[in-house]
């Protein structure tokens, strides 16, 4: 039975750039990286070293080449946070491109972009 979303794979264009914008920007840690040494490579990015659920970034062109059935778009992700309201102001002082918070039926939510205008979404969840 599945109970919990482990990894959560993105297909990226240029995967050192992905990995600065993560960490250096948002504040996400290298988890681990790996190549098979074939020019498989692989790095794991997740909020904290404990988090339960982390992100693989995966070279796009790759992939594609790899496996050509696959949909290489990018996913719908959902990040929870406890302040919205920091996060906003921390992602936007950053020049990162970041839509405005609203208010939803389970919460506040605000989107935000990556270098390669992917665009994820944060939600700080009604109590």
């Amino acid at each position: 039975m599945i109970n919990k979303v482990g990894q959560i794979m993105l297909y990226v264009n240029n995967q050192d750039e992905a990995v600065n914008f993560w960490t250096e920007k948002v504040g996400f840690s290298v988890v681990s990286e790996e190549d098979n040494g074939q020019g498989m490579r692989w790095i794991e990015i997740a909020p904290s070293m404990e988090a339960e659920t982390s992100i693989i970034l995966h070279n796009k062109e790759l992939i594609a080449k790899m496996e050509p059935q696959l949909n290489l778009g990018t996913p719908s992700l959902m990040f929870f946070t406890e302040n919205v309201d920091k996060l906003h102001e921390d992602l936007s002082s950053k020049n990162i491109t970041v839509g405005e918070i609203v208010d939803i039926p389970s919460g506040r939510v605000f989107n935000f972009a990556d270098s390669e205008e992917n665009y994820f979404a944060v939600m700080e969840k009604r109590k």
